[in-house]
């Protein structure tokens, strides 16, 4: 028997997003062994500039010997002992590079820092520090499948989504906003926060400061938090400028409220933006010291390893290294979507318009074959088991309407994600034609009724 924890069904690994996960491992393409196996584009993995990173390394064999600058092994040092504060050495450069993807428009204090074992690991850990089981926080649809396990399953959290539209480029509106918090008064659930992915995930959307600043004055109204997960932040390859929430709270008529920094909370990690998600490398950056104390406590439980602190300290240390990855890294991610956006618009389907993140969201309602989520799944089935491509249909990221999907790019070599353009394309060909034969069945059918009931009124007006 287990736990009510353990067995909840509320982890979400039901979701098909997950599901789409477990159909491509049975058959995972590969452009030698396995050319008509599915090709994985439900992975918002950054492997564009992984070639930069194994370049340092090869260039610096000492790092990863565990060696200092002097050829002496540390191994001995971080192997016996680790301190759940972190490094300070890791701490300070972490910080800095934080400032110098947001333009070095924002400071921070490595103090403010609490390390984690990965962006999931954070999320988590600031929602036990915020919020109390069966208390509610508000988050804007689409939003990222995994939310629901990050937030909600161990924690006993309630989750109200903030509905976005099509309409708006499913930007988050004051009126949205506040019928998200009125309806969650109406079931009696108390507000904590709301949280935020900026850049979006799943959209690849930056918010602008007007937007930023007019949740800050909500969740100042409010008496709640703002949570502002900033994963993506180092992905923005095109305007506007990524703007984060830090910055945007620095405004002067903001600032006089005093206490309002201390209701904003950063969650970031190094698996986006440098590529390295088995690192397992999170943190959370507040500047309320009661809840810095509070997470430093709970972070005991999903620490990142010594070895791998030493490791990136040395990395982040070398700003020649930093500025070149930033660099050449959001050149790539903004060629590859591109090559994407553009090989879909020759199948006839449009994406919308994004300038972050490592996926487009999809624009596919006119391939349904009805305005319901009954019809998305359908189709998400049919691209997934006969065009041999795992997408993530936009039910799993609890959009409110069927049609969107989120489809990553920068998983894969370029070759890989030509065959999966020349296979979309053949499904919307195939698509079209069965359509057109469909609908010439039924007009020729529609002409042949027509035609018999013609022919029978006149025969009934011969008849008189």
């Amino acid at each position: 028997m287990l736990s009510s924890k353990a067995s909840s069904n509320c982890h979400g690994q039901d979701s098909l997003y997950f599901l789409g996960w477990q159909v491509y491992e049975k058959n995972p393409f590969h452009e030698v062994e396995n050319p008509t196996g599915i090709i994985q584009m439900g992975l918002a993995e950054n492997q564009l500039s992984f070639d930069l990173v194994e370049s340092w390394i090869r260039e610096n064999p000492d790092v990863m010997g565990l060696k200092n600058k002097d050829g002496e092994s540390v191994f001995r040092d971080l192997a016996l002992f680790q301190d759940y504060h972190g490094m300070p050495a890791f701490k300070n450069e972490l910080v800095e590079y934080m400032a110098k993807i947001r333009g070095n428009k924002v400071k921070f204090d490595p103090n403010n820092l609490v390390l984690a074992a990965g962006a999931t690991s954070a999320n988590e850990t600031l929602i036990f520090c915020l919020v109390d089981p069966g208390d509610a926080i508000l988050l804007p649809t689409p939003s990222y499948a995994g939310f629901d396990r990050d937030l909600k399953w161990r924690t006993g959290v309630e989750i109200v989504p903030i509905h976005c539209s099509s309409s708006n480029g499913f930007r988050i509106s004051m009126f949205a906003l506040e019928e998200a918090y009125e309806r969650t008064q109406k079931l009696n659930l108390k507000v904590k926060g709301v949280l935020i992915t900026n850049p979006s995930n799943p959209l690849g959307t930056t918010m602008t400061k007007d937007e930023l600043q007019s949740l800050i004055t909500f969740a100042i109204d409010k008496d709640i938090h703002l949570i502002s997960d900033e994963v993506f932040s180092g992905t923005v390859f095109d305007s506007p400028c990524f703007i984060s929430i830090m910055e945007a709270a620095m405004d002067s008529n903001l600032k006089r409220n005093t206490d309002v920094l201390s209701r904003i909370h950063i969650v970031y990690s190094l698996s986006k933006d440098l590529g390295l998600p088995g690192f397992r490398v999170g943190m959370i950056y507040s500047n309320n010291q009661t809840v810095v104390s509070a997470a430093t406590k709970m972070s005991s439980f999903g620490l990142v390893s010594s070895q791998t602190q030493y490791l990136l300290s040395y990395m982040l240390a070398n700003k020649k290294f930093t500025s070149n990855y930033m660099k050449r890294n959001q050149k790539r991610l903004k060629k590859r979507k591109e090559m994407l956006v553009s090989g879909l618009k020759k199948s006839g389907i449009n994406c919308l318009k994004s300038n972050a993140g490592l996926f487009c969201w999809v624009d596919m309602r006119h391939l349904l074959c009805s305005n319901t989520f009954e019809a998305e799944t359908d189709l998400w089935k049919k691209i997934l088991c006969e065009v041999g491509l795992n997408i993530s249909p936009g039910s799993s990221f609890h959009c409110s309407q069927p049609g969107w999907f989120r489809v990553c790019f920068a998983n894969m070599n370029q070759s890989t994600l030509q065959v999966a353009l020349r296979r979309i394309k053949d499904f919307v060909e195939r698509s079209s034609f069965n359509y057109q034969q469909n609908m010439g069945s039924l007009s020729r059918k529609l002409i042949s009724n027509w035609v018999r009931k013609l022919s029978s009124a006149d025969r009934e007006e011969q008849e008189r």
